[in-house]
């Protein structure tokens, strides 16, 4: 029987957190918090899907966005600077001179209101966040609301809403780790994307300015390939970051309203994530970690490659490339995005 239960989970800086489990009828589960907007676990026949902490308090250390919302604008600002119609903002920068993932207290750190709901064969819980004026240094009251659902077909849904009483930019998303098997990394797992261009950057992950074709390049997952048959290659871009942590430009498609974009199989376990969304983009990050930097449950060592991100997105960097789409809220309009993953 599908349930939704809720239950304290500790304090963050802002308050008492509440942690909320999804059960579906095959009696997986998806749990989510309300510290950061976050998904905390994602559990098939047992196996655990992403990384994550067992306790509150491995998310409020030192850890890499584990299962977060992240934003107001998600991947990197160079700089910590932007010019929206002729103002320049300042935003504080939390990576080397940069702004990562909205700055320090992001989306993610912040304490979000839930309302769990349940309806026919789903059941989730719509976060809803006031970021006020000038937080982080952006512009714009925005009033978002992040909704998990999760269905008896295996599939989490997540659908962003967004409105702003001043222009601003922005560009959130879930920065969940995934593991479909049962070995410590990825490198065996197939990926295909449905992407023919990609966008180059430089070693500090600010793109260079333009895209890229993937044909001939450790970019090209057209046709499914292992995470590390080119991983480890001599090309310049995936050497220089350790592995991919690239936005892969998402090839469209007019017949589907919400196009499928990626898949991600495990050969081991037979395991299937397929990816829907209507982003333009998706950060593919291959968890270029040291050894023994993070932990996951259970406190056991994340090697690197231990899992994967596809983090459906608008560019990094857009609001200072001039050749990138900027993804504008203005009054009046209303930013909806959604992504499903889906796992057979």
């Amino acid at each position: 029987m599908s349930t939704v239960s809720r239950r304290p989970w500790g304090v963050c800086p802002a308050g008492p957190v509440d942690s909320f489990t999804l059960t579906n009828a095959a009696g997986n589960v998806a749990r989510v918090m309300t510290y950061g907007a976050t998904l905390t676990a994602l559990r098939l026949d047992g196996d655990d899907m992403i990384l994550g902490y067992d306790e509150l308090a491995g998310y409020l250390g030192d850890q890499p966005y584990y299962g977060a919302t992240v934003g107001r604008y998600g991947n990197r600002i160079a700089n910590g600077r932007f010019d929206l119609d002729g103002h320049t903002y300042h935003l504080p920068q939390n990576n080397g001179d940069h702004t990562l993932h909205g700055g320090p207290v992001g989306f993610d750190k912040q304490l979000w209101d839930a309302q769990e709901f349940t309806e026919g064969n789903e059941r989730g819980v719509i976060f809803r966040l006031t970021s006020a004026d000038g937080d982080q240094g952006f512009p714009g009251t925005v009033h978002l609301s992040v909704t998990y659902t999760w269905t008896d077909l295996n599939e989490l849904i997540i659908t962003y809403s967004a409105v702003s009483d001043r222009p601003t930019v922005l560009n959130p998303t879930n920065h969940a780790y995934f593991n479909l098997g049962r070995t410590a990394d990825v490198l065996d797992h197939e990926l295909t994307i449905t992407a023919d261009r990609y966008v180059p950057i430089r070693p500090d992950g600010i793109p260079l300015g333009h895209t890229a074709p993937v044909a001939g390049t450790p970019f090209d997952f057209n046709e499914p390939k292992p995470i590390g048959q080119d991983i480890a290659g001599s090309h310049e871009q995936t050497a220089a970051v350790g592995g991919y942590d690239h936005t892969l430009v998402l090839r469209p498609d007019p017949s589907a309203t919400l196009p499928e974009f990626a898949r991600l199989h495990d050969p081991a376990t037979g395991r299937t994530l397929r990816a829907f969304t209507d982003m333009p983009g998706v950060q593919l990050f291959t968890t270029n970690f040291e050894p023994d930097q993070f932990t996951t449950y259970g406190g056991v060592p994340v090697p690197p490659h231990g899992a994967v991100c596809l983090e459906t997105q608008y560019f990094p960097d857009a609001p200072n490339q001039a050749d990138f789409v900027t993804p504008v809220l203005r009054p009046g309009e209303t930013f909806r995005s959604v992504t499903i993953y889906r796992f057979t």
